[in-house]
């Protein structure tokens, strides 16, 4: 129980921080993102979650939309988000957060023998 809290705090409740790591790669629309999830980190999330997930990530200034000019049916192209330098320092902070974190948490050899007393 505790692992799997943990593996959905790490992972649905910080979507934020897998798709920014998408958008430094290249921008991408919604459905993009929500397929490279999947693919590339195992993320399996309601398309809602995510859309709602972006919504706030742009409102908070972490990415911005940018539309394609290009005619798609009866829309007018698509909407393709990319990280802003605020999105990239916020993302370089939450790892290094991560990374501290787990420097504090790690268990080392000495650690394991004490407890096998």
């Amino acid at each position: 129980m505790a692992y799997q809290r943990l593996v959905k705090k790490m992972t649905i409740e910080n979507l934020w921080m897998y798709i920014l790591r998408l958008l430094i790669e290249k921008p991408m629309y919604g459905g993009e993102i929500i397929q490279a999830l999947r693919e590339r980190f195992g993320i399996k999330s309601a398309a809602v979650t995510i859309y709602v997930v972006l919504y706030r990530m742009e409102r908070e200034g972490l990415i911005k939309k940018v539309k394609d000019n290009g005619k798609r049916g009866k829309r007018n192209g698509r909407a393709y988000y990319k990280p802003t330098v605020k999105g990239m320092k916020t993302l370089e902070q939450g790892l290094e957060f991560i990374k501290s974190t787990y420097m504090k948490l790690q268990v080392g050899e000495r650690d394991v023998n004490e407890v096998q007393r």
